[in-house]
């Protein structure tokens, strides 16, 4: 398994039980969701290897509802948030994670259960930013170090904002990339690339 593929499926596993888990604290969330991503992946394997519409589904479900895409975004684009437009915040916050997700969505089908173990917590909750230490194990039997970053929001409920593998931060390599982009270009012209960075992914090749 690649680094890019343990991002990515660092990135989902924020997913498919929040639901079920909303409103407990964050490493209680971290393993319920652990454990609902083996059994789905266990059930609807096959499905989602013959059905990239499913698996796009599923994958947008996870990400957009229960990953803090808001506050990430704005991480991402560091200081050109201040300049950007509410509308071009909206587009750039969906542009970036449609990007993710048809970069990546396919790791999501490497997933088996028992492949994240969640470390015990230690310390105490921080609303603003609390941090959920894990073990990803690939396919050499290599344990690799993921931590995933918490924070509270308005409404009460705990939501991830950033994944950090190998202590590398999923925001700050992301944020480094798009403002030295924006730099040479403009905001607008990013996430126009973004855009059709999605759209082509998903798209059939003769499309």
């Amino acid at each position: 398994m690649t680094l890019s593929r343990i991002l990515a499926l660092c990135l989902l596993l924020v997913a498919p039980a929040a639901a079920v888990c909303a409103g407990e604290e964050p490493p209680v969330i971290v393993q319920g969701i652990a454990d609902q991503l083996g059994e789905t992946m266990e059930t609807r394997r096959a499905e989602l290897m013959a059905d990239r519409d499913a698996l796009n589904a599923v994958i947008d479900d996870v990400v957009l509802r229960h990953f803090d895409t808001d506050y990430a975004a704005l991480l991402v684009l560091g200081r050109y948030a201040r300049e950007a437009t509410p509308e071009q915040r909206r587009r750039f916050t969906r542009a970036f994670y449609d990007s993710l997700v048809a970069r990546y969505g396919e790791a999501l089908l490497q997933y088996t259960r028992g492949q994240v173990k969640v470390l015990p917590f230690r310390g105490e909750l921080n609303e603003r930013r609390t941090t959920v230490r894990t073990e990803v194990t690939v396919n050499d039997g290599t344990r690799i170090p993921v931590d995933y970053a918490f924070r509270k929001t308005s409404n009460g409920d705990w939501k991830a904002f950033d994944v950090v593998i190998e202590g590398i931060s999923y925001v700050t390599n992301y944020r480094n990339q798009v403002v030295a982009e924006i730099g040479k270009s403009t905001i607008d012209a990013v996430i126009t690339r973004l855009e059709q960075q999605g759209i082509s992914a998903i798209e059939p090749p003769d499309a």
